[in-house]
């Protein structure tokens, strides 16, 4: 245990509670016990999943990109999704029977748009969900689609509380929401906390879109990648970052530089919906990307997957537009603004894309065998989208995100497949 993790303050009253979730986790209920708080400073051997953590004056805020990958961006798209914690756990094992963690979140108000779901915290005890809740409070986010605006209003810093945990020795993990940017401001806990040990599982980093980030998941460990990992045994970095899997040089520098022995990387949807490049600058963009990861993995397993189906982008290139007469019926719906014509120009579309992927990887695989290609309708395809549409056109449901997952990791960490355990 590190000096940092050790340094606690103990108190014999209850610590003070700004904002008070409801949890449906084991609890006491009605007025909170007096016990004996211990509160432990949130340091980086009890987190996992984030590449970087910047100390703020509201809190410990967590990022999934490297503070060199982020003064290179000047997205907001991009800066906001690599903030929002997907992913991202606390990591530690006590004998506590009831924990309290106080977090500033950051929600997020489309206008005109349905008010989005409250985020989401998971705990996981022993590795199996023992609870779920979410804070009330912090700050509001207001996103303008049509004129490309934010304004964002601060709040209270809120409290997630879990009690009634079996006083044994367990290991805990707490999932933070995958949408919204959260600052670490206390953790509390009757009990003694300390880190969790190495139980030698293999690090998968994984990179994609908002598909891979967790749109519409219902909770941060059952977004698709989350899910995946699980079943596979193996230790999560989920480098999925909504609008903004755009084969970015400081992105590919960063999983050069980050610990992993199973790497992924989902490419597709936002090239095209994005419109962000055509087929001459994609397959050296491509390249460039593999070449740059296999700088620092040279020999990890390294699995390329293109695009779940998406039916508006099969044959229509973007851009991808709001459609507004959805919004103003209460519903958030996207639409193709290309025209497949232009596919003869160089622009993308999700066929275009795979067929150039499947090319790829095939030519680099003669001199790279650890290098595989995986065709995203194998995850979701055409019988899915009509059992499953799309809610939005773009973006899987909860129920999707199992199916995802679970095809996922059959294939992947299947004793043939590229992420076999070879311990097995």
């Amino acid at each position: 245990m590190s000096t940092d993790a050790t340094n606690t303050d103990e108190t014999n009253t209850d610590a003070p509670n700004s904002g008070a979730p409801n949890s449906d986790a084991p609890h006491t209920g009605g007025r909170r016990a007096e016990r004996r708080w211990i509160t432990t400073r949130i340091t980086a051997d009890l987190l996992r999943g984030a590449l970087d953590l910047e100390h703020t004056e509201e809190g410990l805020l967590p990022h999934r990109l490297p503070a060199r990958a982020r003064a290179q961006n000047t997205d907001g798209q991009l800066a906001m999704a690599q903030s929002q914690p997907s992913g991202v756990r606390l990591v530690f094992r006590t004998r506590a029977t009831a924990l309290e963690l106080d977090t500033l979140p950051t929600k997020r108000v489309y206008v005109g748009a349905p008010p989005r779901p409250e985020g989401v915290y998971d705990l996981l005890v022993d590795g199996s969900l023992a609870g779920r809740a979410g804070v009330a409070g912090g700050a509001t986010l207001t996103i303008d689609l049509a004129t490309g605006t934010t304004t964002e209003q601060r709040g209270p810093v809120g409290t997630l509380r879990f009690t009634g945990l079996a006083a044994t020795d367990k290991d805990v993990e707490i999932w933070l929401p995958h949408n919204e940017t959260t600052r670490l401001v206390a953790l509390r806990s009757d009990a003694p906390v300390e880190p969790a040990p190495d139980r030698g599982r293999r690090v998968w980093l994984h990179h994609g879109s908002s598909i891979s980030h967790g749109s519409d998941a219902a909770s941060p460990s059952t977004t698709w990648p989350a899910l995946a990992a699980a079943l596979g045994g193996v230790e999560l970095t989920n480098l999925g970052l909504g609008g903004s899997a755009l084969l970015d040089p400081f992105t590919a520098r960063a999983m050069r530089d980050a610990p992993a022995d199973l790497i992924s990387l989902k490419i597709g949807i936002n090239l095209v919906n994005t419109d962000v490049m055509r087929l001459r600058a994609f397959g050296p963009a491509v390249h460039g990307f593999l070449d740059t990861i296999r700088e620092g993995h040279p020999d990890v397993p390294l699995l390329v997957v293109s695009s779940i189906l998406c039916p508006i982008h099969e044959d229509t290139p973007g851009p991808s537009a709001p459609d507004y007469a959805a919004f103003s019926a209460g519903r958030l719906r996207f639409l193709a603004t290309g025209d497949p014509a232009e596919r003869a120009s160089g622009k993308l579309t999700l066929g275009v894309v795979r067929e150039e992927l499947a090319r790829i990887v095939a030519e680099r695989a003669v001199e790279d065998p650890n290098l595989h290609y995986l065709d995203g309708r194998e995850l979701y395809g055409e019988a899915d989208n009509a059992e499953l549409p799309l809610p939005d056109e773009l973006h899987p449901d909860a129920a999707t995100h199992r199916r995802i997952g679970e095809r996922f990791a059959a294939r992947a960490f299947a004793p043939e497949g590229p992420f076999a355990d070879p311990t097995a």
